[in-house]
């Protein structure tokens, strides 16, 4: 007898679940719970941050406040912060499919909102990439092209909706969210990177000393820690190396600053390589969908119908796709 017409009482349970909000395999509602409640979790635990002067400033890496404190800077970190935390809460919803289904207007302007959001959030990013967690190069350059992938992808996803292809909207809205989301498994790999470097010693880093003052509210402490900030001659141009451990706040900044760009490009490989791996796992709904275009293309008039969006047949040297019989 064929398991899938006599599922145990699991899986019943689980059906009852997920069918009512839409979803019609339990592995597309398992990678949604699974993604989208880690992202959801993630952001839910970060809205304090949107307290710029409170939450943000006493929870951010050590020394991060002192370039964020004032100026252009804090104004980036607050549209970052206001962009992509609202953009991450609601982008999820965006994967329901009852939502789309029955509300299909909720849908449109949910888009249009978490859009807007995700420029917003990527505009502040790169206006404090440059001190963000030391602003060390591949820090700058990982932020940047973080920014670059979800606006680019973004507008793919725009743009193939506007022309009816929804099969491509759909994997470029997955492409643009799991590269934003690559910035949550920055943090675990950060953290472990950071314990693994302090725990073989050895590793160092140049730190402003006025940083460093800013940190340290016993001149007496900083003077003891970093006796070459208050000797002539002891620094060059005013930076000073301090060593990446967790024995101090400094120590401590200075192994997340130095471990972040690191954490976020593997983060970003991560990312990028399993949500491909999701969308050649699922052609048959990607085919769904392309039969579904096709016929909401014909409707509308447009040309090449199946085809109208970004298509390798359209745009590459695939062989030309053509509707089932």
């Amino acid at each position: 007898m064929d398991v899938s017409e006599s599922p145990n009482g699991f899986v019943r349970v689980v059906r009852k679940i997920y069918r009512p909000i839409g979803f019609k395999k339990g592995y597309n509602f398992s990678l949604w719970f699974i993604f989208g409640g880690v992202l959801f979790g993630f952001v839910l635990a970060r809205l304090q941050y949107l307290s710029i002067g409170g939450k943000y400033k006493d929870g951010s890496s050590p020394g991060e406040w002192y370039w964020m404190r004032s100026g252009y800077r804090r104004v980036g970190i607050t549209i970052h912060l206001a962009g992509i935390l609202p953009a991450g809460l609601l982008v999820v919803f965006q994967f329901i499919p009852i939502i789309r289904y029955k509300v299909l207007i909720v849908h449109r302007i949910n888009g249009y909102v978490i859009l807007l959001l995700l420029l917003l959030g990527n505009a502040g990013a790169l206006m404090v990439a440059r001190h963000t967690f030391g602003g060390e190069c591949e820090t700058q350059v990982f932020v940047g092209l973080l920014a670059i992938m979800t606006t680019i992808g973004a507008f793919i996803a725009y743009y193939n909706i506007k022309r009816l292809q929804i099969d491509q909207h759909r994997a470029w809205m997955l492409r643009t969210w799991f590269y934003a989301a690559s910035i949550v498994t920055l943090r675990i790999i950060m953290i472990i990177s950071a314990l693994i470097i302090s725990s073989m010693s050895g590793y160092y880093r140049a730190i402003p000393c006025k940083q460093l003052a800013y940190m340290y509210d016993d001149e007496q402490d900083l003077q003891s820690k970093f006796p070459q900030c208050f000797t002539v001659n002891g620094t060059t141009d005013g930076f000073t190396a301090v060593k990446a451990n967790f024995t101090g706040s400094a120590e401590v900044s200075n192994a997340l600053g130095m471990t972040f760009g690191t954490a976020g490009w593997l983060a970003l490989f991560l990312h990028g390589v399993g949500v491909e791996i999701y969308l050649r796992l699922t052609p048959r709904e990607s085919e769904r969908l392309r039969v579904v275009s096709y016929e909401r293309q014909l409707e509308a008039g447009f040309k090449h119908p199946g085809s109208a969006g970004i298509t390798a047949d359209r745009w590459g040297d695939a062989d030309a796709w053509k509707p089932p019989n």
